[in-house]
């Protein structure tokens, strides 16, 4: 009888590789290697971590995977791709930052035709990219939501505001969203003024404009 991990970690670790072999990018049966590349350092405590945390599950499932972080927006990133191409074998290779996508992570898809690429965005247009390229993301508004009861509950009752990505027509309905919840759990600010976005987010980039 075969032995089934019901842990946490056990979870995590099938979760990861079943999705992907699922998904038709891993095959079940094959000797494949995989390539993170990370903006800044895996420890993070949040974006780079928690594709570290889904590397180390791939990992622990016999998968061979390649990691390199503080990479920087720019041609550097291309030149990690190709390396863990031509040195690695990588054939699944996931640039996690935003910058990544175009046109570094494009370009490279063209190139390696063999190789698949993800990103972490919805940006790919199976009209317009490469086929070998894609993307995923993850659900942000209930945790926005969450974000913006939290900043009210522990801001000055006056004022109110919330960090915004980037300026795209998505990060602003996020942010009115977030400062919605927080007008919520204060009191009602004394002017329009007062209600406003306190920066923007480290990471952001400019978005290209939603249709």
């Amino acid at each position: 009888m075969q032995n089934v991990d019901f842990t946490r970690r056990g979870f995590l670790t099938g979760a990861a590789a079943g999705t992907l072999m699922a998904s038709g990018v891993l095959p079940a049966r094959a000797a494949t290697t995989v390539g993170f590349i990370y903006v800044g350092p895996r420890d993070d405590w949040g974006w780079n971590q928690a594709h570290a945390v889904a590397a180390k599950a791939l990992k622990d499932s016999g998968i061979k995977v390649i990691e390199e972080e503080n990479v920087p927006e720019t041609d550097a990133v291309s030149k990690s791709m190709e390396s863990m191409i031509k040195l690695d074998g990588a054939t699944l290779i996931f640039p996690t930052s935003f910058g990544y996508f175009d046109p570094f992570m494009l370009d490279m898809a063209k190139k390696y035709p063999k190789v698949e690429f993800r990103h972490p965005t919805s940006l790919w247009d199976k009209d317009k990219h490469p086929l070998n390229a894609g993307g995923y993301f993850c659900y942000l508004d209930q945790a926005h939501h969450v974000n913006g009861i939290a900043a009210g509950l522990s801001t000055n009752p006056t004022r109110s505001g919330s960090w915004r990505r980037s300026p795209s027509r998505l990060s602003s309905a996020t942010s009115i969203r977030s400062c919605s919840a927080s007008r919520r759990s204060t009191q009602r600010p004394k002017s329009a003024s007062s209600l406003r976005a306190i920066g923007r987010c480290p990471c952001a980039r400019p978005s290209p404009p939603m249709r």
